[in-house]
């Protein structure tokens, strides 16, 4: 498909607290409505660890720990109403101050952030998570 397009670069985070995860319900063109995880676009000159840490930060004012990569994926958006192409670095992490509560900071581009239980996540998930889960994908370390 040559349209003019070239595809970005997402960085999301899989933040973990126990046996959940930080999710949030999209406002989106892409994915709107949808719970996903918390991200954005890699900045030029960012690490993976600078961006994951600077998104966090901005949609949710949580500082994290720990920060690993866990994953990469290539999805492709054809059938949004404007096609796009994301390679998503996934990483994983814990807070830095468990005791910190999660805002939402940005509330034009999500509703609300909340823990979730990874045995009983919220539906609809965004795709490209909901891909991950039904492929049996486990963020969380082996003990």
């Amino acid at each position: 498909m040559e349209n003019g397009a070239v595809p970005r670069v997402a960085v999301v985070v899989f933040l973990l607290r126990g046996k959940a995860i930080l999710l949030g319900r999209r406002r989106s063109s892409v994915g709107d409505s949808t719970f996903a995880l918390p991200g954005g676009h890699l900045e030029f000159g960012e690490s993976f660890e600078e961006c994951a840490s600077r998104e966090l930060r901005e949609e949710t004012g949580l500082d994290m720990d720990k920060i690993e990569l866990l994953t990469v994926t290539n999805n492709l958006f054809l059938k949004e109403p404007k096609p796009s192409h994301y390679v998503t670095i996934f990483m994983r992490a814990v807070l830095a101050d468990p005791q910190q509560v999660p805002q939402n900071l940005e509330p034009h581009k999500c509703d609300g952030w909340d823990w979730y239980e990874w045995d009983n996540l919220p539906k609809p998930l965004f795709w490209p998570l909901e891909k991950m889960v039904q492929s049996g994908f486990d963020p969380f370390p082996i003990a």
